[in-house]
């Protein structure tokens, strides 16, 4: 009927024509579930730039890859003085993020950004204006309070780092390094 080396061919298809399905479901299970939007208000504060925070605002799209690990892309807006008012730093960072949720009210993880910066010199001062686009890292966690099935309280925190940026005030390097916290209610669809 079947020869030994046909039986075993037959096997190998069925086993590799398992693990294909197992990561097709896998995959769908993933893309199935649902996505989240989750606007936000929060205060920054850079970690050398002054005592004052200020606040800022933004919007996330958050989705899971698997029950204990979520997905985020972000933008934001951000402003900040420098040098005694002489310099206002604008950012509009977008930003890719990577959670593990051990369980499901509590996340850590971190990501990467693109940061457009720009550079607003105070009239006084004899520079124009200037805008960059730089990459930063980010480490951060948060925790999520339910709000009903449809929708969650977030409260998070990260860590922003960034190479020096330059300046055409002195110090003419200063660290842009930032931390930021923020709220935000979380809608699920």
């Amino acid at each position: 009927m079947f020869s030994s080396e046909s039986f075993i061919r037959l096997g190998r298809r069925c086993t590799v024509g398992g693990v294909a399905f197992l990561l097709m479901l896998l995959i769908g299970m993933g893309a199935c579930q649902a996505g989240e939007i989750l606007p936000m208000v929060g205060l920054s504060r850079t970690v050398n730039g002054g005592r004052d925070a200020t606040t800022f605002g933004g919007v996330a799209f958050r989705g899971s890859l698997m029950p204990m690990l979520q997905t985020e892309i972000g933008v934001a807006y951000r402003s900040e003085s420098r040098n005694d008012g002489h310099l206002k730093v604008r950012q509009w960072p977008v930003t890719a993020s990577l959670y593990l949720k051990p369980i499901p009210l509590i996340y850590a993880g971190g990501g990467v950004g693109w940061y457009q910066t720009t550079f607003d010199y105070d009239s006084t001062v004899p520079a124009s204006d200037e805008t960059s686009q730089d990459f930063g890292v980010h480490l951060g966690g948060g925790i999520q309070a339910p709000l009903g099935t449809a929708g969650y309280l977030d409260l998070g925190g990260r860590y922003v780092m960034m190479r020096d940026q330059e300046s055409r005030l002195v110090p003419e390097k200063f660290d842009p390094d930032f931390w930021m916290t923020s709220i935000g209610v979380g809608f699920k669809f």
